[in-house]
């Protein structure tokens, strides 16, 4: 395995920016410690929750005496408890992620996201967990809070590498079941499957009461799909290649792609994901900004 001295991926400059803009769960969480983020059980905190009746058996320091005083009833008040979150960070290892322009590829760009990801959730007292998906789960670190095992998650991310043919969707199936409690499961991948797989996928994990984040990551290349001379096009992932005239094939490749993303942005809706589209040209930083800002709470 390779030491830690060699993981550029994490830049703290990058980290000083984004220090100040907590990791939040969308729905309520269930910790086994007192955190930030909600729970849906009720206890101790400042934000109150609800009235309910008094039975016999409650805490009578929970009743609310006002209460009694306008209504001749006892009524208890409830409030949210605050627990802490468990980040699940699910990174496509297959081969198609080895691809990109230049220097960069899919699965750099997606080393930056996790590290970040798991370095700020552990940075303010949440668990952080890796499980690298290649033709299934092919490594799991289960989520831990203290800092050497954030270093366990950083050292695996270096040491991973991608290749191999997809097994994405089992990946995700297997994740939903293994995942033991609700927890906020982030999937980093370039979403090399059918939308009706992926529903699949995404559905199973939202039953299992998941908050579930999606960063899908293209390549312009992929988006734009620019060539001007016929090209020999390799399969990162079963190594057959192809040739091709990309003056005949442009256009249906376009008509094509735009088919997937428009049924993949109906089966994001339907299973309620956080998904953020990232090219490899845009500044990582900016995108985990923008995800970690979308997630704050709206004040009442």
């Amino acid at each position: 395995m390779q030491t830690s001295a060699r993981r550029e991926f994490i830049d703290p400059r990058v980290l000083s920016k984004l220090s100040g803009l907590p990791l939040h769960a969308r729905f309520p969480m269930l910790g086994n410690v007192s955190g930030r983020h909600r729970s849906p059980i009720r206890g101790s905190s400042v934000e109150f929750a609800e009235y309910r009746k008094y039975v016999p058996g409650d805490d009578t320091r929970r009743l609310d005496w006002r209460a009694y005083g306008r209504s001749d009833r006892f009524y208890i008040k409830e409030f949210e408890a605050d627990t802490n979150l468990r980040l699940c960070l699910i990174v496509d290892t297959s081969g198609s992620m080895g691809f990109g322009e230049g220097e960069l590829t899919k699965f750099d760009y997606a080393r930056r996201l996790a590290g970040t990801l798991a370095w700020l959730a552990v940075g303010q007292g949440d668990a952080a967990g890796l499980y690298c998906a290649g033709r299934g789960i092919e490594r799991f670190i289960p989520p831990k809070r203290n800092a050497a095992h954030l270093r366990t998650v950083l050292d695996e991310l270096t040491a991973a590498e991608p290749t191999g043919e997809t097994g994405l969707a089992e990946a995700l199936h297997e994740a939903a079941e293994r995942i033991p409690q609700r927890a906020l499961v982030v999937i980093i991948s370039d979403l090399f499957l059918p939308p009706a797989d992926l529903s699949k996928c995404f559905q199973h994990l939202r039953f299992r009461r998941h908050d579930v984040a999606v960063f899908h990551l293209l390549d312009q290349q992929e988006i734009d799909f620019a060539f001007d001379r016929p090209m020999r096009f390799l399969d990162m992932e079963g190594h057959h290649h192809l040739m091709a005239d990309p003056s005949i094939v442009a256009t249906q490749y376009r008509r094509s792609l735009q088919a997937y993303l428009s049924e993949l942005k109906t089966v994001i809706r339907d299973a309620a994901v956080d998904y953020h589209r990232a090219s490899l040209s845009d500044d990582y930083s900016t995108v985990l900004a923008r995800f970690l800002l979308g997630r704050t709470p709206r004040t009442k």
